[in-house]
């Protein structure tokens, strides 16, 4: 009986001080070296792959879309992401509110996703013709009217992008050339030179956006 509890003595002994040291290898010390290797190697993506403005201000992240609205609608002087029921939104760009992530997960010949697609079309369609300029249905690209497989892509095709140039320019006092050449400079090629499409960071753009516009708004002029 005694050395029975003896031999569970030292178990549980032996069991507690393996405990205690895998709590502070794995729990402490392993988390302590991989975060202080990947702020030293990768600060950056290690702390949200974080996007500021101008004034050095948090803005948003580089992987995590937004939606640039005022009043619940589009608002016009913003390259506006791909549709989503997934993003957060935000009217002066500063701050983020995640909803929720995910797909449509509809048939191609869903009657609903068809009919959010044609609303999707139209929108574009009518947000984007200026005086001088009408969007064609032709000119529309499938990521314009089409969600990404998560809800919360931070790029859009250089084309969708162009597609808003004209608006850009007329809601900005700026020249559509002035807007193409912002849209060129922030293209991102494929990764490798052969992985993915080309595509925009939209959070990206709209603050380079905000700096060119802010130097071309003439004194006075409003909205």
């Amino acid at each position: 009986m005694t050395n029975s509890a003896a031999n569970t003595g030292r178990v549980l002994w032996a069991g507690l001080r393996a405990l205690l040291v895998l709590t502070v290898v794995c729990g402490v010390l392993y988390p302590l070296a991989v975060t202080g290797i990947a702020q030293a190697a990768f600060p950056g993506r290690a702390n949200g792959s974080e996007i500021k403005d101008g004034s050095g201000k948090t803005v948003g992240s580089a992987l995590i879309g937004q939606t640039y609205l005022t009043d619940g609608k589009p608002d016009p002087r913003w390259f506006q992401p791909r549709p989503s029921r997934g993003l957060g939104s935000n009217s002066a760009n500063t701050r983020y509110r995640l909803l929720l992530s995910g797909a449509t997960n509809r048939s191609g010949d869903n009657a609903g996703l068809i009919q959010w697609v044609n609303d999707a079309k139209a929108a574009v369609i009518r947000d984007n013709s200026v005086n001088g300029h009408t969007v064609k249905p032709s000119d529309v690209p499938a990521d314009a009217v089409t969600s990404s497989g998560s809800g919360l892509d931070p790029h859009i095709s250089p084309e969708y992008a162009k597609l808003q140039a004209h608006r850009i320019a007329a809601r900005n006092h700026l020249t559509p050339a002035q807007v193409d050449e912002l849209i060129a400079a922030h293209t991102e090629d494929r990764v490798l030179g052969f992985i993915g499409e080309p595509r925009v960071n939209v959070l990206r753009l709209n603050i380079a956006l905000r700096e060119v516009a802010t130097a071309a708004t003439p004194a006075g002029a409003s909205d």
